[in-house]
């Protein structure tokens, strides 16, 4: 099964490093969705979309690549990490109904963010994602293959 997965990890690379010990399984092929914003996704069996939590959504260059290239009919998921808020995922959710796309997962976990005036308080969820997270993300991905 080859597996895509569209992502911005940006600030501390939080996001990365679940996809990191994602990819080590094999098969996956990690994009960069501000690096790779017209992608033939044609191919893929499963296609995952990934980034840190920005105003309560996935970041926008993730989901403009989702409404550009996602194929119809595709099974997809979603990997978040986020510092104080879940996301409201309605964007991708609506992108995923209109190309006929079926949501197997949601897999989200916290990490540190220093950003605004977190910075003034040295940051949240310090340490996070830990070992324990990136052995959910991997576990989750598992459980979708």
């Amino acid at each position: 099964m080859q597996t895509a997965i569209i992502y911005c990890s940006q600030h501390h690379g939080n996001t990365k490093k679940l996809l990191d010990a994602i990819a080590q399984e094999g098969g996956v092929d990690l994009m960069e969705a501000s690096a790779s914003p017209e992608v033939d996704l044609a191919a893929y069996d499963l296609i995952g979309f990934a980034s840190g939590i920005y105003c309560s959504k996935l970041h926008s260059t993730v989901t403009a690549c989702a409404a550009r290239n996602l194929p119809r009919g595709k099974k997809i998921f979603v990997v978040y990490t986020y510092g104080l808020w879940k996301p409201d995922l309605r964007d991708l959710e609506q992108i995923a109904r209109e190309k006929g796309a079926q949501i197997l997962g949601v897999y989200g976990c916290r990490g540190f963010s220093d950003y605004g005036p977190l910075k003034l308080l040295g940051g949240i969820a310090k340490g996070r994602p830990n070992a324990q997270d990136i052995a959910g993300a991997v576990a989750f991905y598992r459980e979708l293959r």
